[in-house]
């Protein structure tokens, strides 16, 4: 897999705007809590991923379904801010833009989430979705994108797939992946709590995915390639203010450093890195750290 890839990557799936609250507690029903900070900022598993790979160097697009309305002018905003190409968004004025209000308690260092739905994920003939799908060298798709995805797995010539696996998908098969990268939680869900780590990851191999990266916060991540042996990657160390899109983060550094060429080992210890980097803002996206992807392996 560490062969550097020459084309764009594209992210397809979820974006929201979310307005995050920071405070110490929860606040109780009928309260009146004063927060630490607040912030408005774009969110979503592909949409964040997608700002992780830009500020790792990477040309990154993004292909999702928002309104005709404020929030969704305002994730175009930042999107293309982060140099994001947005030309395969949809904009649907009979839909409304996916948006979130979170609460993120200092105290239990976690969070609550209150969202919209984010319109279904879908594109239609001709639109230019299909021509960067074309030409990307990569495809990253969160659970909300994978449909649209789906049927490119099957065609010859097809590009690289990555799965965002943290959420259940319908239907789901890792076959013709080349990139599958669940939680721990959801490969015991899929193959039995019983197997351990290592045979989990095999599971998903032998179903069809030729590397799998399983994340398990801030147990790191276990990483498996065919013919290999699984390889643990440990977290890094964080000062964490939100953990709010941190997965989304590491998704789309893992992906931007594999298609910088950096063995996957590697690229899963600067993934861990940059998600780390990213718990120190509040919202999902500020405190991505803008950097260059070193294409010396990190064991050398």
């Amino acid at each position: 897999m560490p062969q550097p890839s020459t084309g764009p990557l594209l992210f397809v799936g979820c974006a929201t705007l979310d307005s995050i609250a920071l405070v110490q507690d929860y606040p109780a029903a009928d309260s009146r809590t004063v927060a630490t900070d607040f912030a408005t900022a774009g969110g979503g598993p592909a949409a964040t991923a997608a700002v992780a790979a830009a500020r790792a160097g990477a040309t990154a697009a993004f292909a999702g379904v928002l309104g005709a309305d404020e929030e969704g002018e305002r994730i175009i905003s930042g999107l293309e801010s982060e140099g994001v190409d947005t030309s395969a968004v949809i904009r649907d004025a009979g839909v409304k833009t996916g948006a979130s209000v979170i609460v993120v308690s200092r105290a239990t260092e976690s969070r609550a989430i209150v969202t919209r739905p984010v319109p279904p994920v879908s594109f239609p003939a001709g639109s230019r979705f299909f021509e960067l799908l074309r030409s990307a060298s990569w495809v990253h798709t969160d659970h909300l994108g994978w449909n649209a995805v789906a049927t490119a797995v099957r065609e010859p010539g097809h590009p690289n797939i990555s799965v965002d696996a943290g959420n259940p998908i319908p239907a789901f098969s890792p076959r013709g992946v080349a990139l599958y990268v669940p939680t721990i939680e959801r490969l015991q869900a899929e193959y039995g709590a019983e197997l351990a780590p290592g045979a989990l990851l095999q599971k998903a191999l032998d179903d069809g995915a030729s590397a799998v990266v399983a994340t398990a916060g801030a147990e790191g991540a276990l990483v498996l390639e065919r013919g290999g042996e699984p390889v643990h990657v440990p977290a890094t160390p964080a000062t964490i203010v939100s953990t709010l899109g941190a997965g989304d983060v590491y998704h789309g550094a893992l992906l931007a450093a594999v298609a910088a060429g950096l063995p996957l080992v590697d690229a899963a210890a600067f993934a861990g890195r940059t998600a780390a980097a990213s718990c120190g803002g509040l919202d999902g996206r500020s405190a991505i750290p803008r950097q260059t992807i070193n294409l010396v392996p990190a064991s050398n």
